[in-house]
């Protein structure tokens, strides 16, 4: 088993339809490769956990480096896992765009800020907290 964690600047903006596609796009292909994991969003940037086999994972991020909506990709981490966090996720995605301004400044504070948004780690263990912190708003964000 292993997890990759990546960000991305976007080459455009990103909104709730640009999020859903990817969400839709990437569903069939991360279910028929056995890839599981979560997609956060703000208008300029992407931070993404994908976790299965590794050439699954491998596949998958290969095929995301190619995708033209990424501008500058980083790798965060990449490795062995004893077990996955998002099994039952094949694909969740979440877009932080339009979050209340006290959830949004409590997010920019413990992250940062960045292009008006919230900052997405370079640390795996920073990334993987604000992927469970934003799933915990329970609707406040965006999600599919």
């Amino acid at each position: 088993m292993y997890r990759l964690t990546y960000k991305s600047k976007s080459s455009g903006p990103i909104n709730k339809e640009t999020l859903r596609d990817i969400l839709y796009a990437s569903m069939e292909s991360n279910r028929l490769h056995g890839v599981t994991g979560a997609l956060l969003a703000t208008h300029s940037h992407y931070l993404q956990v994908l976790e299965g086999d590794f050439a699954g994972v491998n596949e998958t991020f290969l095929r995301i480096a190619r995708d033209p909506r990424h501008d500058t990709l980083e790798l965060v981490a990449f490795g062995p896992v004893t077990r996955r966090l998002f099994d039952k996720w094949n694909m969740k995605a979440f877009g932080i765009f339009d979050l209340n301004k006290e959830l949004a400044d409590q997010l920019m504070e413990k992250y940062g800020e960045e292009n008006g948004g919230v900052r997405f780690p370079i640390q795996e263990w920073a990334a993987l907290s604000l992927i469970f912190d934003v799933s915990m708003m329970n609707n406040q964000a965006f999600s599919f």
